[in-house]
Order: C-alpha cells, then sequence, then structure tokens
C-alpha cells in the first residue's frame, strides 16, 4: 500500500520539479525608458532593474502626507489642469515631471528640466491657464485677472509663480499621445 501510495505521488512530484527550477522574471527599464521583462538579469541587457511596488489593498486610503502616485494619464484638459494645481499644492515637482512628455529629452536636458521644476513648484502657483482661457480664475487665490506674459494658445498651458517681486511665468505646450494629454517644458 505504500509503494502504491508513492507512485502516484511520483508524477505530481516530477511536474513540481520543473516550476521550481524556473528563473525568476526581471523587471527592466532599457537606456530609452522601455521596460523589459527577461528571464537574464538586467545588467546583461544593458539595462536597470525595477523593483515591482508592493501590492496594495484596494480598499486601503494614503496617510495624510504620504504621496499618492498617480493612477494613469490625464484624459481631459481639466483633469490635467487639476494635476498641475495639486503638484503645486503638494511642492512636489516629481508630480510635476510625471506629467510631462519626456520622449526625445537627453539626460542633460531632462535633468536641468527636472531642477527648473523644482524651482517652479516652491514658489505659491498665482494663476494658470490652459488654452485660450486667459480670464479670472476663481480657484486660483490671489489671482489679479491680469494674464502673465501673453494669452496662452489653444495647446500651451501657462503658470504664473511667485509672491511679491518675484514673479515667475512657465509655459508648457500641450500634447496629446495614446489618449493622454502631456505637458512638455518650454521655460
Amino acid at each position: 500500500m505504500r509503494t502504491f501510495a508513492l507512485l502516484l505521488l511520483l508524477p505530481l512530484l516530477a511536474f513540481a520539479l520543473p516550476a521550481r527550477a524556473q528563473n525568476p522574471i526581471h523587471r527592466c527599464v532599457d537606456a530609452h525608458g522601455n521596460p523589459l521583462f527577461t528571464d537574464q538579469p538586467c545588467t546583461s541587457q544593458q539595462a536597470m532593474p525595477v523593483q515591482a511596488p508592493p501590492p496594495t489593498p484596494a480598499a486601503s486610503v494614503a496617510a495624510p502626507g504620504v504621496p499618492v502616485p498617480l493612477q494613469g494619464c490625464a484624459t481631459t484638459a481639466t483633469e490635467l489642469r487639476q494635476r498641475v494645481i495639486d503638484a503645486f499644492a503638494a511642492r512636489d515637482p516629481n508630480q510635476l515631471a510625471g506629467l510631462m512628455l519626456w520622449h526625445g529629452y537627453g539626460h542633460v536636458s531632462a535633468v536641468d528640466d527636472i531642477r527648473a521644476l523644482a524651482g517652479l513648484v516652491r514658489q505659491p502657483l498665482l494663476e494658470i491657464h490652459l488654452g485660450a482661457d486667459t480670464a479670472d480664475d476663481p480657484a486660483m487665490p490671489g489671482s489679479t485677472g491680469t494674464p502673465a506674459a501673453a494669452p496662452a494658445s489653444a495647446d500651451e498651458l501657462q503658470l504664473r509663480t511667485g509672491g511679491v517681486g518675484d514673479e515667475r511665468s512657465a509655459r508648457f505646450a500641450v500634447a496629446r499621445q495614446a489618449g493622454c494629454l502631456w505637458l512638455r517644458y518650454g521655460g
């Protein structure tokens, strides 16, 4: 009887061994920012390893003060505008950089633009205009009703930041790609 039970377990053992011998899947990002999934180490593919985020329960709520990751891209102008406002409210240049379309940037220009974004979000957001809208923005405290340098074009986001004597303006081109609205920094 014991031999018969062992003979029944032998096929199960044969299926379990190959599954255990498989290589793990390595999550990587290549030099162009494209995701790469391979059974080889990332360094052998000239790529950087990426750790998978820990699973989070769907019903979890972020604690106050903890940044919440973006849950997709902005698909409407209103959503894009709100995300820019949220990035300024959080004083988070990475949140603003997450709205950017980085394709075609070199390392040096990307680092320079991220530094510029960091300086930009340190100041209070006074006005924001998306498209040809240059009217007062009732959602923005301290809005004077005067547009920054000039009215924004239909495919442009324009910001005015700063305080007394230290006002700045910045323009972002708005690009539509893959059903999303993205920003391209224009300074």
